[in-house]
């Protein structure tokens, strides 16, 4: 598949979530399946994002995490790297503006997570993702794999899920899990 045709897959991708009302959905639902499905440990540190635009909202997630005394980060981006960061964060502590406008925390506790909830515009039934085309979850989840075994979660509306095989590059790295507000779906054995 060319750059083009995925740039199209972006095109109606973001067309189609600019159309979901996030009021409708039930995130809740989705941080209990999330907790419930990847019953995360207080020995590990989940990494997640700060929503942008109509991204799914993983913060009741997040939320539920903290209160159990699970840590939690949200990624920084590296000056001339696709490699993010990843800094533990509380939900007392300041963000700021980083690249693309994306909330990221002032403090630089780097961290090294356990699992990473991965933003996302689209998936497959394979466990393939759509993203925004900057390559930076797909560099960050292979820099980290290459360390430690690590859970890669996308959250995401049922409605972003497509019936065809999104296409699939050496470099995409596959997600362990998607978390919807209906359902868990598990791809750790495809």
């Amino acid at each position: 598949m060319t750059d083009f045709q995925k740039d199209i897959l972006r095109t109606e991708a973001r067309r189609h979530r600019a159309r979901i009302d996030p009021a409708h959905e039930n995130t809740e639902e989705a941080a209990r399946l999330f907790w419930d499905s990847l019953k995360p440990q207080k020995d590990q540190i989940v990494a997640a994002y700060w929503p942008k635009g109509r991204e799914f909202d993983p913060r009741p997630a997040m939320e539920k995490l903290l209160a159990a005394g699970i840590g939690c980060a949200l990624p920084v981006m590296r000056e001339g790297s696709k490699v993010m960061d990843f800094v533990l964060w509380r939900d007392e502590e300041a963000l700021a503006p980083g690249p693309y406008g994306i909330m990221q925390p002032v403090a630089r506790n780097i961290v090294e997570p356990d699992i990473v909830i991965v933003p996302l515009l689209a998936f497959d039934r394979r466990g393939i993702r759509l993203g925004q085309g900057g390559g930076y979850y797909d560099a960050t989840l292979e820099a980290l794999r290459k360390k430690k075994t690590v859970i890669a979660v996308g959250m995401a509306y049922a409605t972003q899920a497509v019936l065809f095989n999104l296409p699939r590059e050496e470099h995409d790295q596959r997600l362990d899990w998607v978390i919807t507000p209906q359902s868990a779906h598990f791809y750790g054995d495809l």
